[in-house]
């Protein structure tokens, strides 16, 4: 018997960038999905999976369809059976029960919690990680990030060959949150190359009272075209950058520093610098050129000056990035709906220091910065007072420490 627990994830800021290459503060929370799994003893050749998420047993077989409904909570561990397999050859039959106490498409990531912890359960049972393979791939826990996104997305990781994902054209913000972050810390990372910059921490009275809307943040089914619009937008801009210039730029995070001069992301870019000027004369009129627009400011500047007002203990400085950061959200990223710009503002009235919608959006939660002595009574004001505007939505809230990255059990 081996398993892994694995936390949902709050991303405080970097919405929607790190597939552009580009920087987010992100953290664990103490909620999560937990696998657990042993091998079969009979001579089956299917898994069995078991789940708090549903009464119904799945059996699923590597690489075959497994003709389940769109947004079915087994595609995501069909996926991390196809691509093992695909990459590691034939996995021995296992079965595997998933238990969590993260809110499904809430925003923290509960598909990815899920995703992660199959693929990690199944390696471990495999003895994949002693693999020549696997070590020559992934050497940290950064690079497991990048294989378990890659895992979802479908892409290419390094030497191991690219699978359909689950349809999704994220990055690897979720995957890095769960598994390559410090505890009690927001870790700040850029994503071209994956580094982690550093951390800074909360002030001690400080504390995250996160409000999960009741609007499922689905990433499968119908959610799946609006989500895919945001990497779509940015993947065009680089797309038309390097057609004109002849170039072959892996990602915009790396054209606006290069741009701009400027090669150490810990620093904020001057973002009306007219050395952005080409870039931005590329982008197709629209949403492409407002996505750019999000993507330098969010990435370029927002995140490198939140981590250093945090670090010097700056809570008025912070408060007023993330406030821009959740106006360029709702004016030019559009991923947010009236019930997430509800919950922030009203989180801003009832006296928090900062709030904030965060995830794939089109749903899912918001996150508040309040007193530590004043959580509790404030997320039962804040659930109350959404209520009242959104009666049709069950909301819930949760009180969390930045949390500890995904272990072992």
């Amino acid at each position: 018997m081996t398993g892994w627990r694995v936390p949902g994830r709050i991303e405080v800021l970097g919405k929607h960038t790190d597939y552009g290459g580009g920087q987010v503060l992100v953290s664990a929370v103490s909620r999560a999905v937990t696998v657990r799994g042993r091998n079969k003893p009979d001579a089956s050749s299917t898994f069995t999976i078991r789940t708090s998420l549903s009464s119904e047993p799945a059996e699923l077989t590597p690489l075959r369809d497994p003709k389940l409904p769109n947004g079915h909570w087994a595609h995501y561990v069909q996926t991390a059976l196809n691509r093992l397999t695909a990459n590691f050859g034939p996995l021995a039959p296992a079965e595997l029960t998933i238990d969590s106490d993260l809110p499904p498409a809430s925003g923290m990531s509960s598909s990815s919690a899920v995703l992660t912890a199959v693929a990690l359960t199944l390696a471990d049972l495999n003895d994949l990680p002693a693999r020549e393979e696997w070590t020559r791939n992934i050497d940290n826990r950064v690079d497991l990030a990048g294989y378990a996104a890659s895992i979802e997305n479908g892409k290419r990781f390094k030497d191991l060959a690219g699978l359909t994902g689950v349809g999704t054209s994220g990055g690897s913000l979720d995957h890095t949150g769960m598994l390559a972050t410090q505890p009690g810390a927001l870790s700040h990372v850029v994503f071209d190359p994956p580094t982690v910059l550093g951390t800074s921490s909360l002030p001690e009275d400080l504390v995250f009272v996160i409000a999960v809307s009741g609007v499922l943040a689905e990433k499968t089914g119908a959610a799946r075209e609006a989500y895919n619009r945001g990497p779509a937008a940015l993947g065009a801009v680089l797309e038309a950058w390097n057609e004109q210039q002849g170039r072959d730029d892996s990602s915009l995070h790396r054209v606006v520093r290069e741009l701009t001069g400027s090669s150490d992301p810990s620093l904020p870019v001057d973002r009306s610098s007219r050395e952005l000027d080409p870039l931005r004369r590329v982008a197709p009129e629209g949403y492409a050129s407002q996505r750019l627009e999000q993507f330098i400011e969010e990435s370029e500047v927002l995140v490198p000056e939140a981590a250093a007002a945090l670090n010097r203990g700056d809570i008025d400085a912070f408060s007023a990035i993330v406030l821009r950061s959740q106006d360029l959200a709702e004016r030019k990223l559009g991923n947010q709906i009236p019930e997430t710009i509800e919950l922030a503002r009203s989180a801003r009235a009832l006296g928090a220091r900062a709030a904030s919608a965060f995830g794939a959006g089109f749903g899912g939660s918001v996150w508040a910065l309040v007193s530590r002595a004043d959580a509790a009574a404030f997320a039962r004001q804040w659930k109350r007072e959404y209520e009242a505007t959104y009666p049709q939505h069950a909301a819930t809230t949760l009180v969390s420490e930045p949390g500890a990255p995904a272990n072992r059990l």
